[in-house]
């Protein structure tokens, strides 16, 4: 089976997504961490990436799953776009610009990625269970 063409209202589902996630891990934590020697982290932690990303995987496979990649692919890195965009544009400085290209990017190379994966899983365990019985044996 091939990935399917792009479906507008899958794409849109899996554009909601993301915004809602990054809402969750990240929207709450907008401190930056002082450390002792001067050094200045954050907002992030670790972890609340980390759980964003494993969120997101959910999401991404069930719709590569559906070979839904195209659709997987642009809803998911636009809503994380987006999210980061919104989250960020009220720096000054103008630098967001940057992390919101690269989230973008980044975004779109990793579902692409997980997607074709996942969908190439998939097509090969659905061609492996009926070969077999395409050949007749």
């Amino acid at each position: 089976m091939r990935d399917k063409p792009l479906n507008l209202a899958s794409a849109l589902l899996l554009f909601l997504v993301p915004p809602a996630a990054w809402a969750a891990w990240l929207g709450w934590d907008q401190h930056r961490d002082v450390h002792p020697d001067g050094s200045v982290s954050g907002p992030y932690e670790a972890w609340q990436v980390i759980g964003l990303v494993l969120t997101l995987l959910v999401p991404v496979c069930w719709a590569a799953l559906r070979h839904r990649v195209a659709d997987t692919a642009l809803g998911t890195t636009a809503g994380l776009t987006a999210a980061a965009w919104y989250d960020w544009s009220d720096d000054s400085s103008g630098l967001y610009l940057i992390g919101v290209a690269t989230v973008m990017a980044a975004t779109l190379a990793a579902t692409l990625a997980v997607a074709s994966l996942t969908a190439s899983v998939a097509r090969a365990r659905h061609h492996g269970s009926g070969a077999a019985i395409g050949r007749g044996e």
